[in-house]
């Protein structure tokens, strides 16, 4: 279906791509896209959800930087110029309001009338972090992180936690070094509600189809780990 516009809690509107499932009323789930934007990779994993019985929110959380940003269509063939344009939009990106946006997200998605209320989130790559704010800061019924990068900086959130959350970590990620992997565990692992998931001998981005790090074995592992989670917290 066409995107759809979202009202910002601090004004403004940004776009989502919405992805129905045959049946409904259902659970809804916020994916949240890796630093390429709400692109063909993003909007094809969303169907698949919603083929999995899920309403799937993909929102556009670069809008603040620049609206509608679709690049690196392709993950096993991006350019130079497509790789820099990401790098760059990481950069100026603030968790703050992408929190607040998220929220907002939450919000549309137990609203709609395909939706029964319940909702997750689940999150790539940098925006794996952001499934993890989310389930420190707002009230999802239950979240799943991959491969989050810097939350060994965010650790201090971790008594907020308070809903279910699964964590994928790539063993051998470049992005996440032994340090900050070990320091991530040790301080969520404790946790009755969190889930974490060391997946060794893979690299960042192991579960993105056709990426240079796409590992299939550790990609199906953590994709079906995902999948009975969300039916667990979500479905049940």
């Amino acid at each position: 279906m066409p995107d759809v516009k979202i009202n910002a809690h601090d004004g403004g509107s940004f776009a989502a791509y919405i992805a129905l499932p045959e049946k409904t009323p259902a659970p809804g789930l916020l994916l949240i896209q890796y630093i390429c934007g709400v692109n063909k990779v993003m909007r094809a994993l969303a169907d698949g959800f919603a083929k999995q019985g899920y309403l799937v929110a993909v929102p556009d959380l670069f809008w603040r930087q620049e609206p509608g940003i679709q690049i690196i269509q392709d993950p096993a063939n991006p350019s130079k110029e497509e790789i820099q344009k990401s790098l760059a939009l990481n950069e100026g990106f603030q968790d703050g309001p992408a929190v607040e946006d998220l929220d907002a997200t939450l919000k549309f998605v137990r609203e709609h009338e395909a939706c029964n209320g319940r909702a997750g989130a689940l999150g790539y790559c940098l925006r794996g972090r952001m499934s993890y704010l989310m389930a420190a800061y707002t009230d999802v019924d239950c979240a799943v992180s991959y491969y989050g990068v810097n939350l060994e900086n965010t650790l201090g959130l971790a008594d907020k936690i308070g809903t279910p959350l699964l964590m994928h970590i790539a063993g051998n990620d470049a992005l996440v070094p032994p340090p900050a992997r070990e320091a991530i565990t040790a301080a969520l692992s404790p946790k009755a509600n969190v889930t974490v998931h060391v997946h060794e001998g893979v690299n960042h981005a192991f579960a993105l189809p056709n990426g240079p790090n796409w590992n299939a074995d550790a990609a199906n592992v953590a994709n079906d780990e995902s999948y009975a989670f969300l039916k667990k917290h979500l479905q049940n």
